[in-house]
């Protein structure tokens, strides 16, 4: 789940750089503002690729998808991106969590077989 997951945060961090440039040429808010929020949810996104092993971290996630898309208001584009990228954590967290019980059903099923080497 780690690794589909971190790959959504990076690509989102990218996403919310690039809205942050949009949103300080097309919104009224001052370049302080944008960044400030940008930066935090850029540092967020970074964070939580070393987090997600931690309880609580897809719950941070989960709530950083919503802002995505609340973002919509700022630069109307990101209701789309946002949602496409809760999509993605969505699919990243259960798809990822799939592809975790399988590898310890593997695991646990090669310790209990005898080596025939």
């Amino acid at each position: 789940m780690r690794t589909l997951c971190a790959s959504t945060l990076i690509g989102e961090f990218f996403v919310i750089g690039f809205a942050g440039l949009v949103a300080m040429k097309t919104s009224g808010l001052s370049t302080g503002t944008v960044w400030t929020v940008s930066g935090i949810a850029m540092g967020l996104c970074v964070l939580l690729c070393g987090l997600l092993s931690r309880p609580g971290a897809v719950q941070i996630g989960w709530a950083l998808q919503i802002g995505l898309v609340l973002s919509g208001f700022v630069v109307p584009t990101m209701f789309f991106l946002g949602a496409a990228f809760a999509a993605l954590w969505w699919a990243s967290v259960h798809f990822g969590r799939k592809v975790d019980e399988a590898k310890a059903r593997f695991a646990a099923s090669s310790a209990a077989s005898p080596d025939t080497a």
